[in-house]
């Protein structure tokens, strides 16, 4: 079944994102009492009677500006109207109806598409206010819905006229069978720039300015190395650094964007050189058990000479020592330099974080390394290890049995990682290991 796509628009603060989160049942959009709070587009997908509804919130639209920020959400705004089925279009029934209002529908009229007017903050139960009545002069088609989106009020019967007015489209929905990628870094190491030249478009509001992107934001692209949903995520800063509530939601957001990806792309920027900041970001991905490509970004700005690929590497490889499975790529998300490999490189350790060994292969691994190395003795005391199977994937996890866990020291289990890594690959993700003793269930 086709998914219903409707967008959330109207002017900064007239509780678009509230809406959202609302109907979201959680808080996916961030919600301040500060106008311009939300930047870009932000996907939820959520099912009424039955039929699958994709919800946009969007930046709030000022048709006359000359601020940067608030130029580039209208055109966010802008986009979403163009790839939505239905557009939600709110008001604010204190505000009465302004110029932006007005300005606003004639944009929403000119597009052609399917428009359900919203008076919101009507909170109060009865009669409605006379400053619904005003908003009829829009123009539009049917009745404007009184909303109330802090109570949820009025939420049914928008949902409804959603589905009313959707295109009638039959056709199966194809199963999402695509590698989710998660873009993370510091604050304007490149991310946004990164996945806007992956998709051709200007998908992320992208600014010299720190923390322009403020959430996780989801992008389909299918190409020749298969299909991809990128996660573009706010900037991860220091946590003595994260000042306002509004930044902090943002972090938040960001570990949870690792969570929901498949591989994690480490975005360091190369004019900077490796920080301490780079190091905790990363050991995110890694804590979290994810595949993950060290990606130096903005590789165009650097002097080189012979060696500066190699010095830049080895002081990555000092910096993440506990990561030196994860490969490192040097891009131009501003030139598009490498980008193919990019892709390569996201589809094999992909690949690598899904591979399942056989438990015959992975003792006839693990007894030649016993033989070679002896596990080790404490007070006369000797490690027996009887078998080893695989338990999971991504990352690949192992359980190992043996006589006494306790003398199973990280340095063997270190060896034995290295061992794996020797035969069977796991480039680009973890490993885990799950140390059981004889008796335990």
């Amino acid at each position: 079944m086709a998914k219903t796509v409707a967008a959330i628009v109207g002017r900064p603060n007239v509780g678009k994102s509230t809406l959202f989160n609302k109907i979201a049942g959680s808080r996916i959009s961030i919600v301040e009492d500060v106008p311009g709070v939300t930047r870009d587009r932000i996907y939820y997908e959520t099912e009424w009677n039955g039929k699958p509804i994709v919800l946009i919130d969007t930046g709030g639209i000022e048709p006359k500006t000359d601020d940067m920020i608030l130029e580039k959400m209208k055109t966010q705004a802008e986009i979403a109207i163009e790839t939505a089925d239905v557009i939600v279009f709110m008001c604010d029934v204190h505000a009465g109806v302004t110029a932006d209002d007005r300005d606003i529908a004639v944009m929403l009229i000119k597009s052609g598409k399917p428009v359900i007017l919203c008076v919101n903050k009507i909170d109060s139960v009865g009669a409605l206010p006379l400053e619904y009545y005003e908003f009829y002069e829009l123009g539009f088609d049917g009745d404007p819905i009184a909303l109330s989106s802090i109570h949820g009020t009025g939420t049914g019967d928008l949902l409804d006229r959603i589905l009313e007015l959707s295109p009638a489209d039959d056709a199966p929905e194809e199963e999402d069978d695509s590698i989710k990628v998660a873009v993370i870094g510091k604050p304007n190491a490149g991310k946004s720039s990164l996945v806007n030249r992956i998709l051709g478009e200007d998908r992320m509001i992208v600014s010299d300015m720190a923390g322009t992107t403020r959430d996780a934001i989801d992008s389909f692209v299918e190409n020749e190395y298969g299909k991809f949903t990128f996660i573009d995520t706010a900037g991860i800063r220091r946590q003595s650094r994260i000042l306002d509530k509004i930044e902090k939601y943002s972090v938040l957001r960001a570990h949870s964007a690792v969570e929901r990806a498949d591989v994690c792309l480490i975005l360091i920027d190369a004019s900077e050189g490796i920080t301490e900041q780079d190091e905790k970001i990363a050991g995110i991905a890694h804590e979290a058990g994810k595949a993950c490509v060290i990606v130096v970004n903005k590789w165009d700005l650097v002097e080189k000479d012979n060696s500066s690929v190699k010095t830049f590497t080895d002081k990555i490889r000092t910096a993440l020592a506990y990561m030196p499975y994860a490969p490192i790529l040097f891009i131009s998300a501003k030139t598009g330099q490498r980008l193919p490999k990019l892709f390569e490189h996201i589809v094999y350790v992909n690949e690598q974080a899904s591979l399942r060994i056989s438990t015959g292969m992975l003792n006839d691994v693990l007894s030649d390394a016993v033989t070679r190395v002896q596990p080790p003795t404490d007070k006369g005391r000797r490690l027996k290890i009887y078998y080893m199977t695989e338990s999971g994937v991504r990352p690949p996890t192992f359980v190992i049995f043996c006589n006494d866990a306790e003398l199973f020291h990280f340095s063997y289990q270190r060896y034995l990682e290295n061992k794996l890594r020797e035969v069977f690959g796991f480039a680009g993700t973890p490993i885990r290991f799950v140390i059981r003793q004889k008796g335990d269930e």
